[in-house]
């Protein structure tokens, strides 16, 4: 790793952790209806948080996980979530950075169109994790996330085609955006109760990304979402968690099929093809 894709991964792990302290706003706030702009406050004694009590996992720690002023007890998921989104984002950049979704830059432009690329799918990361702490609260994907996401990425990745040059990407995140909504929307015509519209909607986005990778992402990631969401199910059933009707979230699993897609989509589509090949 050279010095200068040391400190971007660095340096997006630490915007990473501040993007975590606001996504555990988001998470509570935007089911609940409450505004982004009013301050935080201690839900127990309604103090107001200091700029000093808001450094994330730093000032949850130094607390003690308590409130300063009521010392009533801070849920440890908001220093977890704040690590987790920390570690996501510099795991990214160094994927974008030296596996080769951004391209080495030789010119201004393509520098310009990598960065792009890198913004594009760290606000994929961010949305991933709000959405998931989201629908496993309420079994709810809020449209106030998941459509402005359509245009956030559409508009980071095109700006990004038109600097590289490389509209095929931008091609096939249309049809993988496309393709996906249309088979979550046919999922959900032939089983109503089984997908919920917040996962058709959700599922262009995720069609978007993978598509923009390649076609080895967008059939893998797809598939991988009911593989993960199976086993899931399967397992709660055989714990007696769970019975074949119990209303399962499945926006975590589109998602996280997404990243399988993502980081090791493409690898996989070269082995199997590779493998059929060989046959």
């Amino acid at each position: 790793m050279t010095p200068l894709t040391a400190f971007i991964v660095v340096t997006a792990g630490v915007f990473g952790l501040l993007i975590g302290s606001f996504l555990n706003v988001v998470a509570y706030r935007v089911p609940a209806g409450i505004s982004l702009l009013r301050e935080s406050r201690c839900p127990q004694c309604d103090a107001a948080v200091k700029p000093w009590q808001n450094v994330p996992v730093v000032s949850w720690l130094a607390l003690r996980g308590r409130c300063a002023a009521c010392h009533s007890p801070i849920a440890p998921r908001y220093a977890v979530v704040e690590g987790i989104t920390g570690l996501a984002f510099a795991a990214i950049a160094w994927w974008a950075l030296t596996a080769g979704l951004a391209v080495p830059a030789t010119s201004s432009p393509q520098i310009w169109a990598d960065a792009l690329i890198i913004i594009a799918f760290l606000y994929f990361a961010a949305i991933s994790i709000v959405l998931t702490l989201i629908d496993l609260d309420t079994h709810r994907l809020p449209n106030a996330i998941v459509l402005p996401s359509y245009l956030v990425a559409g508009v980071l990745l095109t700006a990004a085609s038109a600097l590289s040059g490389d509209w095929i990407a931008l091609l096939r995140a249309a049809i993988g955006m496309v393709s996906l909504y249309a088979f979550y929307f046919l999922l959900r015509l032939a089983r109503p109760g089984g997908m919920g519209g917040g996962d058709v909607k959700l599922a262009g986005v995720v069609g978007l990304y993978l598509g923009f990778i390649g076609w080895g992402a967008l059939v893998v990631g797809a598939f991988a979402a009911f593989v993960l969401g199976g086993v899931f199910g399967l397992a709660l059933i055989a714990l007696r968690r769970a019975g074949r009707k119990t209303a399962i979230p499945f926006g975590p699993w589109m998602i996280a099929g997404a990243w399988v897609g993502i980081f090791t989509g493409e690898a996989l589509a070269r082995w199997y093809m590779e493998l059929f090949a060989s046959v």
